[in-house]
Formats: C-alpha cells, structure tokens, sequence
C-alpha cells in the first residue's frame, strides 16, 4: 500500500542550486494521494475540541477547506496583503530575502474561538507564527497546527514552541 510521501515529487536544486523541492502538486493531482494526504492530516484532529480551521494561502486553502467541509466547520482563509474584500488585521514577517504580509478579516475569529491552522509544509514558520498571532490579535486560540510536509532541519518547532504541532511527512535536509 502507497504512503503519503510516494506521492510527493522531490525536484533538485530549485528554486536554487542545492535545495530540494517538495512538491505536493503531484500529491493533489492524484485521487489517490490526495485522499491518503486528506486522512492523514484530518487524523491528527481526532478528539480535539476546535471551532474553525484557518489555512494559509495557497495549499493550505485546498487541505484546510477540504478538512473543514469534512469536520463541519467553519474555514478562514489567511491571505497576502490586500486580497481581502472587508476589514483585515495584518501581520507582517520575514522571508528568506525580505518581508511578506498576511491578513485575515478582522471579524473572522471570535472571542475565545479555537482555531486549528493548517498549510501544506512547514519550513522556517515565519508565516505561520504571523498567522498564529493574527488568530491571537483576534481574541482566539491556536490548539493546534497540521502540516502535510515539515522540513524538520529548518528547526521551525524551535520557533513555535508553544504550539501543539503535527506533521504528517518529515524530511530532514533542505
């Protein structure tokens, strides 16, 4: 029986020379590797008490919208800067050469709201940890982040360690 990560194409040295891409555009083109991926990440939600998943632009819209319709809750998208129709917060974080911003609308999250973010891999998490502080800005709570890929050698758990953390791929390296 196939895994998660034999549907995962890895393409060396891009975007650069002597990184390894993870891509998971070959996890979604497949019936089969989507599913597995889907259960996967809706697995590490089992018995957790949450009100609404967020996802970050853009992959993390595909899994985070597909794992809420199957959980019957809510989704919030978290998106770059200025794609947002009503009023946003925004959070500003740093890149590997320079800076992004991410919003979310400002009425999205209630008070006390729990809220389980997911993307589709996890590198530095500096966009994440943005999306984490927006969802506390807001009054709600992180109970949990959901990855499909993390790279584990970018230590981004050293960042977040106040974070309940799951990943359903690990690949050490770049």
């Amino acid at each position: 029986m196939k895994k998660v990560e034999d549907y995962i194409k890895s393409i060396p040295d891009f975007p650069k020379e002597g990184i390894i891409f993870r891509d998971v555009t070959s996890v979604l083109e497949s019936p089969e590797g989507f599913a597995l991926a889907m259960d996967a990440m809706n697995k590490e939600l089992e018995g957790l008490d949450y009100d609404c998943i967020a996802g970050i632009e853009s992959r993390g819209f595909i899994f985070g919208a597909g794992i809420a319709y199957m959980n019957k809750k809510g989704f919030i998208p978290v998106r770059k800067k200025g794609k947002l129709p009503r009023e946003t917060v925004e959070m500003g974080y740093d890149l590997e050469y320079g800076q992004a911003v991410i919003e979310m609308h400002k009425d999205s999250i209630k008070p006390g709201d729990k809220v389980v973010l997911i993307d589709d891999l996890i590198a530095t998490g500096g966009t994440v940890e943005a999306a984490a502080k927006l969802v506390e800005q807001l009054g709600g709570e992180v109970v949990k982040m959901v990855f499909l890929i993390e790279l584990v050698d970018l230590k981004a758990r050293n960042l977040l360690t106040k974070y309940d953390i799951a990943s359903v791929v690990k690949y050490e390296g770049e």
